[in-house]
């Protein structure tokens, strides 16, 4: 049931490689289009604020808070989620492999948001410090690890990415 007066779009987005047309109300978070229109729960929401960095996804390849667009803003945008990051359902992304490797998650909450932006910062940084690992992170919050096994897990990935 709609809303009297709720206003509705079509868009048209390719998320994770396949392209997706629908109709969305003018207001529905870019977040809640990905989790409750695509099914792509990988995307968190945490503080729906933009300050807790779990929600990030790749825009145009750049990392964005989905919390604070509009699924609407996203029409002719490609995005991915961390359910994109994977080349395959039996090979993990050099990240995914260096967190679980290196133990860079605990409860998992921030662990989507941390791979989303890691991956834009090391296709720009093939070889960075730790120094600019955490300054990369420093938008994104973890409660459970101090940060320092994640840092290690994005040093790790670098490395197997250079390998590859």
């Amino acid at each position: 049931m709609t809303a009297v007066g709720t206003e509705h779009r079509v868009i048209r987005v390719v998320v994770n490689g396949v392209p997706y047309e629908r109709e969305v109300e003018a207001r529905l978070l870019l977040s809640d289009f990905l989790r409750h229109e695509l099914g792509l729960t990988g995307t968190h929401v945490g503080c729906e604020h933009g300050v807790c960095g779990a929600c990030t996804v790749l825009f145009d390849g750049e990392p964005v808070r989905s919390c604070l667009l509009l699924a609407v803003q996203a029409d002719g945008h490609v995005i991915e989620t961390v359910e994109g990051l994977a080349p395959s359902e039996a090979e993990l992304h050099p990240l995914q492999r260096a967190f679980w490797e290196k133990h860079g998650l605990q409860c998992g909450y921030c662990t989507s948001g941390m791979l989303m932006v890691l991956k834009a910062f090391l296709a720009e940084h093939p070889n960075p410090t730790e120094e600019e690992i955490r300054e990369a992170i420093s938008g994104n919050l973890c409660r459970c690890t101090g940060y320092q096994n994640i840092v290690e897990a994005a040093l790790y990935a670098a490395q197997l990415m250079r390998q590859s």
